[in-house]
């Protein structure tokens, strides 16, 4: 990896460039930044979440959430790196399935609202869909390996079934979508 930053107010950004970790410099308005701004908003979102009282066990899944993002940060700001390993998808998909067979069958469209810990997590999960999406946009424009994007789309997943879990943690339910055209029907 690159040079770690040992102060913050550079000033080489003021030209509306920034300095990539293979110390390339690109418009701030290009792919590649897009995708690293996105994905660090989305690890600040998680950090927001692990504020709130959560079960241990989501606490440590998230902090691991957390270091893996920076992870694929890192391999974002690294044309051609790798940093993001198999083993965190699998992780992903583990705790995917543990959690998700807790929860019955969704009987309906949720709402992301709930309990406040719950509507975090559904911030978080839209806003690793919007990274997601970025990652996308970038993969289309440069050479990119799948491990991100997969990793972002699972973990939107996981943080719709976390979202549900952290609604039942007191006895809660979810919020579930009144449809007036369902209704009628």
């Amino acid at each position: 990896m690159g040079n770690r930053l040992t102060q913050i107010a550079t000033r080489t950004g003021d030209d509306g460039t920034t300095g990539l970790g293979d110390g390339t410099r690109v418009s701030k308005h290009s792919a590649r930044p897009h995708a690293m701004g996105d994905v660090d908003e989305l690890n600040s979102h998680i950090g927001l979440l692990l504020c709130e009282p959560l079960p241990e066990e989501v606490c440590a899944l998230l902090v691991e959430v957390q270091h893996q993002l920076f992870n694929l940060g890192g391999e974002l700001s690294i044309p051609g790196h790798e940093m993001l390993k198999p083993e965190a998808l699998a992780r992903l998909d583990e705790a995917l399935a543990h959690h998700n067979a807790q929860l019955p069958r969704l009987a309906e469209f949720i709402l992301p609202a709930g309990t406040r810990a719950a509507a975090q997590a559904h911030v978080c999960r839209t806003v690793a869909r919007r990274a997601e999406r970025a990652v996308v946009a970038l993969g289309q424009a440069e050479p990119l390996r799948d491990a991100p994007r997969r990793y972002l789309n699972r973990l939107s997943d996981l943080l719709f079934v976390l979202a549900r879990v952290l609604n039942r943690m007191d006895g809660g339910d979810d919020v579930y979508w009144k449809s007036e055209r369902l209704a009628r029907g």
